[in-house]
């Protein structure tokens, strides 16, 4: 019979600090928004749809949940846009829950959020163009006034005058 061993401990410096910001895992939405994986939690829930017998016995789909206040990440702006784009699924307190169960497994349904959830950050992200302000042409003011004399006239048509006798 094999003896049980320790598993090997690697060797760490007596004044290296436990983990340092570099080693965090980021995921990169944009040039300059970065997400600490930290920040995401990720809750397993039974999904419906397809999966066989598994269905009803494996927590494949995946609720992810982003704070959208507490994230340094990002600006106020990008929060601003992000609280509005994410629309029902941003809770009263300012977390963005995503759910994803399309598919079978738990890997793609955490994907398949996180990549959710990177796409609305990026559409958060990039500024709404500024509207300028246009007037209509003449000819479009035109045809409008004709189409409202068209209008009253077949409307003028359909009202019941007085029997002359």
């Amino acid at each position: 019979m094999a003896a049980l061993r320790a598993p090997r401990k690697r060797p760490v410096a007596e004044d290296a600090p436990a983990r340092s910001w570099h080693d965090r895992r980021m995921i990169r939405v944009t040039p300059t928004i970065a997400l600490d994986e930290r920040e995401l939690h990720e809750d397993f829930i039974r999904a419906s749809g397809p999966g066989g017998q598994n269905v009803n016995k494996v927590a494949t789909a995946v609720q992810l949940r982003f704070d959208i206040d507490a994230s340094p990440a990002l600006d106020p702006a990008v929060r601003a846009r992000l609280k509005r784009l994410g629309g029902r699924r941003v809770t009263s307190e300012g977390v963005i829950v995503i759910t994803a169960g399309r598919f079978r497994t738990r890997e793609r349904n955490r994907a398949d959020a996180l990549e959710r959830l990177i796409d609305l950050i990026r559409r958060a992200a990039a500024p709404p163009r500024p509207r300028r302000a246009t007037k209509p042409s003449r000819s479009q003011r035109a045809a409008r006034r004709e189409a409202k004399a068209r209008r009253a006239r077949l409307k003028s048509l359909r009202r019941s005058r007085p029997a002359e006798e």
